[in-house]
């Protein structure tokens, strides 16, 4: 029996790198004073959910790679004004290409405890990081609709 590849690892990492360049035409069509305390429906503000995408993309690679059950650690004070979040959001983008780009294919559905608490397949673990992140993603685009701010266009990535 043959199995087809639908996906290359490098697809893969360019798929979820499109997600960040789009993730971060959002943070920058925030305005400041919205970005770290506008809400809908007593959701967290916008920044604080790109924090959290932040504290799961290298944190989470780090330990893949290192097979380190290092616990969630989502706190980040630093991060106080737009420019913080988004230099920070640039600083992980080539430390996610260099720590994915460590991980063996071979690895990929090797069972890992994530956080010491999501003991799933790496790539599950890997497609959750991106499903999360398309998720807050959509709640920014819903706080931009009702702040009146046209979000980018989604597929344009």
């Amino acid at each position: 029996m043959s199995t087809t590849q639908i996906l290359s690892k490098a697809e893969l990492l360019n798929h979820w790198q499109g997600h960040r360049r789009l993730t971060r035409r959002v943070i920058e069509v925030f305005p400041e004073d919205k970005l770290f305390a506008f809400s809908v429906g007593e959701m967290r503000p916008f920044a604080d959910l790109a924090k959290e995408m932040l504290s799961i993309a290298v944190p989470g690679l780090e330990g893949i790679v290192s097979r380190a059950e290092s616990a969630y650690e989502e706190n980040q004070p630093d991060i106080t004004t737009k420019e913080a979040l988004l230099r920070r959001w640039d600083e992980a983008t080539p430390r996610i290409d260099a720590l994915f780009n460590q991980i063996p294919e071979t690895d990929f559905h090797e069972t890992f405890n994530l956080f010491g608490q999501f003991n799933f397949p790496i790539i599950e673990n890997i497609l959750y990081f991106i499903d999360n992140e398309i998720h807050h993603r959509a709640q920014g685009y819903v706080y931009l609709r009702a702040l009146g701010i046209q979000p980018p266009f989604f597929w344009e990535r």
